[in-house]
């Protein structure tokens, strides 16, 4: 895990809320990152995003229980299926800086 963590469950500085406990592999360099934030404030390359064929990667990290999940399955869900932890409904806004995703089509 890299970028600006401020604690064991992946929130950082930009975003710290008790359901920000998702961290992001980027595509680009396959790191994970709390957020496009913390991506872009620690390294030298833009970020790529996961194509609409590569939604089945796991891609996505529940920083409570370290959970791998799919991306198409983290798009779905509002908790963490293995352990329960509830995710920050608001991370769907972001979806489009991570994956290529066509939300009005209910991707």
């Amino acid at each position: 895990m890299r970028g600006a963590v401020v604690d064991e469950q992946t929130r950082c500085v930009h975003y710290a809320s008790r359901l920000d406990v998702v961290a992001i592999r980027f595509r680009c360099c396959g790191t994970y990152y709390p957020c496009h934030a913390c991506h872009a404030e620690a390294v030298d390359h833009p970020a790529e995003r996961w194509g609409a064929g590569e939604l089945g990667s796991r891609a996505v990290l529940c920083g409570v229980c370290r959970h791998e999940l799919r991306i198409v399955d983290y798009l779905d869900v509002d908790a963490c299926p293995a352990c329960g932890a509830g995710f920050n409904p608001g991370c769907h806004l972001h979806a489009p800086l991570y994956f290529e995703v066509d939300r009005t089509a209910g991707t």
